[in-house]
């Protein structure tokens, strides 16, 4: 029983709903970030200087005077890189410091250590920069037609769509255009670098990739990954906007330092973050699909083209993730699925929270949802017609749906819970009254893979000591950035000792003692280091048993280990006697743990296999209200029902799925990115930026957990929920659609993301607005 999982009946913290670890803290202001550490003496701050032009050559690099400017102590060019001049992990086509030719308005140039971040700043802005401009590729249709890529074009195609499409008895096609997304994260970007001896180096980073950070800044200073240790404690928020962008800014603290030799840090104003740091990456879908007259998709021909910006970054695995999400929870009998990597000059999108899996579910739905007004249906019917089920199983990448009678049965009570029919019904009537104001509704199902899709990222190492006290010491490669993971794998490791979750230390992590991490994305932070943390506490826990047996002389099946105790046979000692007594039998108390997720296989060439280890559940109901006049709307309530398996800590499971849902509500209705033609971002501030802020928050948010147990061997049969929840706001999306193809039949199909109040009033186009108002007021009306 030991070793085994235990019965919940007996689970002690797991599947409990506990307090984040740095919830009172972070309430407080007392949780230190970054800028909060003590600045070692003599720290100097840096402030990095970007381009004036979008696309051009330098012609000049004038910085006499940013040298001569009050408190500056060192100017930093590429020339000042002591290693490679790169900021990219696999392409190598982007540089940690532009030398010859600017690809985006803002690229960085050049950095000032001075003796403040005032005088670092303003000394930035006496340079004199001269670009021999060329015309800058700004949108996704610019970059297509330019024909640059950052990479090959790809597809996955099964059977023949074009002949599916055109033998179906219906055909529909459209154009859906999706925006991007600033990260927006609390704690902007950030590092502090400290020089040690011998060229060594400590980097405080707010990262989610520690060993990336590790590995770019070595190669920066020229030195051996061992020479440069990374830590990170918390972040103020991530959500993708850290996985690869942090390594720039590390890299410059970590070069300054070593130019000056003294501690430097690097905060980028929030301005300065916006323009200079990667976002989501906004999509163009082209897509025609054939079905009969159920709505059953015969053929889908769909063409995913992204905004990738000036090189590669994280667009390989983002537009392959909205591939194999383009079918959401739908069974396609025959499809192309092809994308484009669109190069523009703009800055290098990156990971979002979702990568890639939200544009490819939204283009999906948005083709239910014109199948349903084709036929004048309702869009759950045609959706539930083509569900993936029996005979029915799999996907365009070849994986089969083993448990698609969880996403069916999920859907089916949320229909039950939300009411969804009455309130059909009863909208029906209510848009048939009121010419103006028109509510709307859906209900949206998700499939969401978890796992990376590039294998060797499936692994995680983790560190564990068990003191002679019985306190237990804790160290993963997972990040924490606000989503609980500390808080849920210290749960992980109390529950395998039996001990109080006050007698885990949870502790940074740092490339010193978990070499290799993996990025903590993906939604895997808790299944990967939950389960090495899991391993390592079950090789110290064999030991002790062994030893106890011999000691005590009883079987190792009668040594149990509970409630900050252990019993040995007939007898009762602490936790912190048994760890004493095996330290004083020379036993080890401290071990690494390590796991990695079976099951996967991927060939990308022949586009099969199995690249998830299980897929996240869930669906949500949303309605809304619009104004078909002005196009301000208003999301009235939501319900949502979401598959997290066996919970580790549904307080902080259900916190996810809300702030998720509420996040892609954002990207979904007001957060538009705006550029002009000559490549500068105009949205680059909270004063021009619109995320979603409390009194968008539905007054009525309704959220469940389906109960249910993971199919597979994860950590305590729980299942991932950071990216997943993001999802479920495509049903706000869809009902702003439902809402505008009520106010004008035809002009769904026309409503582009982010839904704001120009863009529903834009696709409403030719409704006679002043005419259905005068009809209104009219007094025989």
């Amino acid at each position: 029983m030991s070793l085994r999982e235990k019965p919940e009946v007996m689970l002690r913290h797991v599947r409990k709903p506990l307090l984040h670890d740095s919830a009172v803290k972070q309430v407080q202001g007392a949780a230190p970030y970054i800028d909060d550490l003590p600045e070692p003496a003599g720290t100097l701050h840096v402030a990095v200087g970007g381009a004036p032009k979008a696309h051009g050559t330098i012609a000049t690099l004038d910085l006499d005077r940013v040298r001569q400017a009050p408190g500056v102590v060192a100017v930093i060019t590429a020339a000042d890189i002591p290693g490679k001049n790169c900021v990219s992990a696999h392409m190598e086509d982007e540089p940690i410091l532009a030398a010859d030719m600017v690809e985006f308005h803002g690229q960085p140039l050049f950095a000032v250590a001075a003796t403040s971040r005032d005088a670092a700043r303003r000394a930035v802005r006496l340079a004199r920069i001269e670009i021999a401009a060329a015309p800058p590729a700004v949108t996704v249709d610019d970059g297509l037609e330019t024909g640059a890529r950052v990479l090959p074009d790809y597809a996955f195609l099964g059977g023949d769509p074009n002949a599916a499409i055109a033998d179906a008895p219906l055909r529909a096609s459209g154009t859906l255009r999706m925006g991007g997304q600033e990260h927006f994260y609390l704690e902007g970007q950030i590092a502090l670098a400290i020089p040690g001896e011998d060229g060594a180096m400590l980097v405080h980073s707010s990262t989610q990739h520690p060993t990336e950070v590790q590995h770019i800044v070595a190669r920066a200073l020229g030195v051996p990954d061992a020479f440069v240790t990374c830590e990170i404690r918390r972040m103020g928020g991530g959500f993708g906007g850290k996985e690869t962008q942090a390594c720039q800014w590390a890299a410059i603290a970590a070069v300054a330092a070593r130019v000056t030799g003294r501690p430097c840090k690097l905060r980028l104003d929030r301005d300065d973050d916006f323009m200079m740091t990667g976002k989501r990456h906004d999509f163009r879908a082209d897509w025609s699909v054939g079905f009969d007259q159920e709505g059953v998709i015969a053929g889908l021909d769909v063409l995913l083209a992204a905004r990738c910006g000036m090189s590669a970054d994280c667009s390989a695995g983002v537009v392959d993730r909205a591939m194999f999400h383009a079918d959401n929870t739908y069974h396609l009998p025959a499809f192309r699925i092809d994308t484009r990597r669109v190069k523009t000059n703009t800055v290098s999108n990156t990971a979002f929270r979702g990568f890639g899996g939200p544009q490819g579910i939204l283009a999906a739905e948005r083709v239910i949802d014109a199948i349903a007004w084709r036929l004048g249906r309702d869009p759950l019917d045609i959706r539930k017609a083509n569900f993936y089920g029996p005979g029915r199983d799999r996907t365009p990448y070849g994986q089969v749906i083993e448990d698609h009678d969880v996403g069916r049965a999920l859907i089916e009570q949320l229909e039950r819970m939300s009411d969804y029919r009455a309130r059909r019904a009863e909208i029906a009537v209510f848009n048939a009254s009121s010419p103006i104001l028109k509510r709307g509704l859906a209900l949206t199902p998700l499939k969401f893979g978890i796992s990376f899709t590039l294998a060797s990222m499936n692994q995680a190492g983790a560190l564990v000591h068990v003191y002679q006290d019985g306190s237990v010491h804790l160290n993963h490669g997972g990040t924490e950035m606000g989503q609980g993971l500390f808080q849920k794998v210290a749960q992980v490791a109390a529950e395998e000792f039996g001990i109080g979750l006050d007698r885990v230390r949870i502790t940074p992590t740092s490339t010193e003692k978990v070499p290799n991490t993996s990025p903590t994305a993906a939604s895997s932070g808790s299944d990967l280091n939950g389960m090495a943390v899991q391993a390592a506490c079950r090789t110290i826990k064999t030991r002790m048993i062994a030893f106890a047996a011999e000691h005590w002389s009883v079987p190792e099946d009668q040594v149990v280990f509970e409630n900050d105790h252990v019993l040995i046979g007939n007898q009762r000692i602490g936790f912190g006697e048994l760890a004493r007594a095996a330290h004083c039998g020379r036993v080890s108390l401290s071990s690494t743990g390590f796991y990695s997720t079976p099951k996967l296989h991927w060939d990308r060439e022949r586009g099969t296999g199995h690249p998830f280890f299980y897929y996240a559940w869930g669906a949500a109901c949303s309605e809304v209200l619009i104004d078909a006049s002005t196009g301000e709307n208003k999301v009235l309530r939501v319900d949502i029902l979401h598959d997290v398996g066996r919970s580790l800590n549904p307080a902080i499971d259900i916190g996810q799925i809300e702030g998720g849902f509420v996040q892609g509500m954002g990207w979904l209705t007001t957060e538009e990115l705006v550029y002009d033609a000559e490549g500068r971002l105009l949205t680059h501030a909270p004063s021009t930026y619109k995320i979603p802020v409390a009194s968008d928050v539905p007054a009525d948010f309704r959220v469940a957990l389906y109960d249910g147990a993971n199919r597979e061997e994860t950590i305590y049969r729980s299942k991932a929920v950071g990216e997943p929840p993001f999802n479920l706001a495509v049903s706000v999306f869809c009902a702003l659609a439902d809402a505008v193809e009520a106010a004008c039949p035809g002009a769904g199909q026309k409503l582009d993301a982010p839904a704001t109040p120009e863009a529903i009033v834009t696709a409403i186009g030719d409704f006679d607005v002043v005419a259905a108002l005068a009809g209104a007021l009219a007094p025989n009306s």
